[in-house]
This record gives C-alpha cells, sequence and structure tokens, in this order.
C-alpha cells in the first residue's frame, strides 16, 4: 500500500515539474516571437521614415537601435525568468 501511494505521490512531483517545464519553453517561444516581431516594425517603420526624410537618416538610425536594444533586452529577460522557472524542482 506504500509503494502504491509513494508512486501516485512521486508521479504528481513529476507531472508539476514537467508542466514548470513546459510553461516555460512555452514562454521562452512567446518571448522570441515578441521580439521578432517588435524588432521587424521598428526596423519597417525606421525605413519608412528614411525614405520620407533622408536627411534625418542617422538620427533615425540611432534612435532605431536603442529601441530594437530594448526590446531584445526584455525578451532576454523573458528568458531568464522561463529558465529559472523551468530550473525550480518541486
Amino acid at each position: 500500500m506504500f509503494n502504491l501511494i509513494f508512486y501516485f505521490m512521486s508521479f504528481a512531483i513529476l507531472l508539476d515539474i514537467s508542466f514548470a517545464i513546459m510553461g516555460a519553453g512555452i514562454g521562452a517561444g512567446l518571448a522570441a516571437i515578441g521580439a521578432g516581431i517588435g524588432i521587424g516594425r521598428i526596423g519597417g517603420s525606421a525605413m519608412e521614415a528614411m525614405a520620407r526624410q533622408p536627411e534625418a537618416a542617422n538620427r533615425l538610425q540611432t534612435t532605431m537601435l536603442i529601441i530594437a536594444a530594448l526590446v531584445e533586452v526584455a525578451a532576454l529577460f523573458a528568458l531568464v525568468i522561463c529558465f529559472i522557472i523551468s530550473g525550480l524542482k518541486a
């Protein structure tokens, strides 16, 4: 009887850990997709602005790179949180 209870308890713990790892993977994927969409929109908008005002290209490029770096930092922060969640044990 004790072996059966121990088996079900260990299965529940394993199931909780597997849900945490699956959630971390989904979270990392969503963070990467969000960063890709964000950087794509930044680049597209900057190219459109440079086409409309070529004389402001240097200033737009600098601003675009700063904003892209901020988007990447947010995505990396989300990935670190996902890795921390997947590393937790019950």
